[in-house]
């Protein structure tokens, strides 16, 4: 297949496809520049979140491999230029499409399926951004074994299911739940990720009023420290009351009667703004933009209706009730970044209870970024990255 360029990719990362299982999925990479021939480098696997790609991780790639690592990130099944080989006559991905591909643990046999294909039968870390902290969460749960290390950023990890969430009686998903919890407030609200679960957002994100471009443009500005308003980003509290909730801003916790392009659209940045803007110049806007257009958003929605729709789809999740990550774990994000709040209690219980070997040290909120910590502070998450990386190469070796 060919595949598409990606203006704004730094030369020494190398755009490819491999075939893991159904899949033909595409990669960026980056290696040392001088690798050893007795030996691989270490690897370090990077997954990307949503609206993103693996082009999310293009600023800290290069620096990590100059530091002796190879580093690959792939799209995930449903993103980018990362086809499935059975559907791939069929155009964008639909709706009404069977959801099972897109559950986590399938997302999370994928990543471990590309180790392997890689030649490699270790990681030295894997490393996870929005929701693909919680895949990276997952094959770590999963695999610690294969598995060295883990960094989880921006969306804390809570552990497996329990048995107090496996659904209710009715069948009601806790996220289900709780959107018609906040449907009480005055003035009503809902839920992002029951949202994006419903059949009409894929045709609201991609078809705007305001264009993608524009759209796409305002949604990683009022989430990034760009926006004032994420300056007030803090800990919510321990309940899961309605009330404790409308404190999120309207990307988390909307208006129950709009879409998320109408929520938004009045918080879009200036033409000032906008030529201010470091960390995503229009050219690399524009890549996001192209590849949606191209691919719909539905394969991203499809992980959120896994998590949100029904019971049915996180069921497989229940066998690893009271497993924790055992392998060393750090967590990351932008301390203007209100995803680490979003749910009450959730950095904690990823701390004290998720992950067994999580030190103080090892959770790091970076001053002056927001949600896409990585693209907006790259210097500083590389920094972190490889404290946390060589101490546990260190820790490995005494």
């Amino acid at each position: 297949m060919s595949l598409k360029p990606l203006p704004g990719l730094p030369s020494g990362i190398i755009s490819r496809v491999v075939t893991v299982g159904d899949l033909d999925v595409h990669i960026l990479e980056a290696s040392p520049p001088s690798a050893p021939t007795s030996s691989k480098p270490p690897l370090l696997l990077l997954l990307h979140g949503f609206p993103e790609l693996a082009y999310s991780w293009r600023k800290v790639m290069l620096p990590l491999a100059l530091n002796g690592y190879a580093v690959v990130a792939p799209d995930l099944r449903g993103f980018g230029q990362t086809k499935d080989r059975a559907r791939q006559s069929k155009g964008k991905i639909t709706f009404d499409e069977d959801l099972a591909p897109y559950r986590i643990l399938n997302t999370a046999t994928d990543v471990v399926g590309l180790v392997y294909t890689l030649g490699y039968t270790s990681v030295q870390a894997v490393i996870g951004h929005d929701f693909g902290s919680s895949v990276a969460a997952h094959c770590s749960l999963i695999r610690p074994d294969l598995f060295r290390s883990v960094v989880l950023m921006s969306a804390p990890f809570m552990g497996p299911p329990d048995l107090s969430n496996f659904g209710g009686s009715d069948g009601k998903t806790r996220l289900q739940q709780l959107d018609e919890a906040l449907g009480t407030l005055d003035p009503p609200r809902k839920h992002y990720m029951v949202y994006f679960s419903t059949p009409t957002a894929h045709e609201e994100l991609t078809h705007p009023p305001q264009g993608l471009s524009a759209f796409m443009r305002t949604y990683y500005h009022v989430k990034s420290a760009d926006w004032e308003a994420n300056k007030k980003a803090a800990p919510l509290g321990t309940s899961f009351s309605p009330s404790v909730f409308s404190v999120l801003p309207y990307y988390y916790i909307m208006p129950r009667n709009q879409t998320m392009a109408e929520c938004i659209a009045s918080e879009a940045p200036s033409p000032e703004e906008v030529s201010r803007n470091s960390w995503l110049p229009e050219e690399e806007l524009e890549v996001y933009v192209s590849q949606y257009e191209e691919t719909g958003f539905q394969g991203g929605l499809n992980m959120y209706r896994c998590v949100s729709e029904s019971t049915k789809w996180s069921k497989d999740l229940n066998i690893f009730v009271g497993k924790q990550i055992e392998i060393p774990a750090m967590f990351m994000a932008g301390a203007q970044d209100w995803g680490v709040f979003q749910f009450p209690g959730a950095a904690e219980l990823m701390r004290t209870k998720a992950c067994r070997d999580m030190k103080e040290e090892d959770f790091v909120l970076i001053e002056g970024a927001g949600h896409w910590v990585q693209q907006e502070k790259p210097d500083e998450v590389v920094a972190h990255l490889l404290k946390f990386i060589k101490r546990q190469q260190e820790s490995e070796r005494s």
